[in-house]
């Protein structure tokens, strides 16, 4: 996980989001790691990560680089339905990463970016990176994600987000019942519908949850349904899932044009590191993908915990995630 940093913050003055909505005093959310190193790596959140709890690799692969992680809009550390009500109904990638070139290149005075990294809503930032700023990026690693959301995997976040929103407590008027410490019902419904798609069948059949120190099922899924929900508001889950709903490099820019020819028009070098077994940013699309990248390669995690694998979740996973990370970056 990330070094514990002091979360720093910048505000822009006047933000323009992809729907139209301008808002003053947008914040941003960071970690500046090791601030005093020449390479420069940026690490975005994923869904439902806090910067703290964000795998940076600042004491593995990306040891030699200034690392700054840096919070999705909707968590709530950055700005967020939670912390403004006048926030806009909808967001993208392309507002993340716009404001996040503001930060690097106003706040901190960076002309450019070694490597952009980040686990899966966190992958689908760096895409849009590589896209967006191709001359900015050298290189992209992308940690169980893809370069847009398959229909298969739109489909699964359908299931969470239809618990959250009809039960009985996400509207906010029902909200304010709620005691102190307790966790709403609708976020408790959205963990339900969730937790079963984060690992593998094979990972439940082999109770690979007392790894965890859980000592049983139902141990797991409270954690899963209940403790990890705590401090979490269901708006924020709701507008990042949309926002992964919607995550396309296709979509960048005003003209039409294929995947497959954004694809060719990133300039970086970039690792792709699906989980074999993860079920919903599988590796078929990772491995479509690296061929119409000019630099692209694909290393599969080998690996039966599924999505979790690129989070942190499992060391050995981790351990191979950061030498393919290692080994990656020491070829530029």
């Amino acid at each position: 996980m990330a070094s514990a940093q002091p979360i720093q913050y910048f505000d822009l003055e006047e933000f323009t989001f992809l729907d139209g909505t301008r808002l003053t005093n947008v914040r941003l959310a960071y970690l500046d790691i090791n601030p005093t190193a020449s390479k420069v790596a940026l690490v975005a959140t994923c869904f439902s990560g806090r910067l703290h709890s964000t795998l940076a690799f600042d004491k593995g692969a990306l040891g030699n680089h200034r690392v700054v992680v840096v919070a999705l809009f909707g968590n709530g550390e950055s700005a967020s339905p939670s912390t403004r009500s006048d926030f806009p109904t909808s967001i993208s990638y392309q507002d993340c990463v716009h404001a996040q070139y503001a930060l690097l290149t106003k706040k901190l005075k960076l002309e450019e970016l070694d490597v952009v990294l980040g686990f899966s809503m966190g992958g689908q930032t760096a895409y849009h990176w590589a896209t967006m700023y191709p001359t900015f990026v050298k290189n992209a690693v992308i940690i169980c994600s893809s370069s847009r959301t398959s229909r298969h995997n739109y489909q699964f976040l359908e299931g969470p987000s239809a618990a959250l929103i009809n039960a009985i407590d996400y509207p906010k008027p029902a909200r304010s019942s709620i005691r102190s410490g307790e966790v709403l019902k609708c976020l408790q419904a959205f963990g339900k519908a969730y937790s079963a798609w984060l690992t593998s069948a094979e990972w439940f059949d082999d109770e690979l949850y007392k790894e965890l120190g859980f000592n049983s099922l139902e141990e797991w899924d409270r954690k899963e349904a209940v403790d990890d929900n705590v401090g979490w508001d269901p708006d924020d889950l709701l507008i990042m899932l949309r926002m992964w709903q919607q995550g396309d490099v296709s979509k960048v820019g005003e003209g039409a044009a294929s995947l497959e020819d954004v694809l060719k028009g990133i300039a970086a070098r970039v690792l792709l590191l699906p989980c074999q077994t993860d079920q919903y940013f599988r590796p078929g699309p990772n491995y479509k993908e690296s061929e119409h990248l000019k630099r692209g390669v694909v290393k599969v995690i080998p690996s039966i915990w599924g999505h979790i694998a690129g989070g942190g979740a499992n060391p050995k996973d981790t351990e191979f995630i950061d030498g393919q990370i290692t080994n990656f970056l020491s070829q530029t």
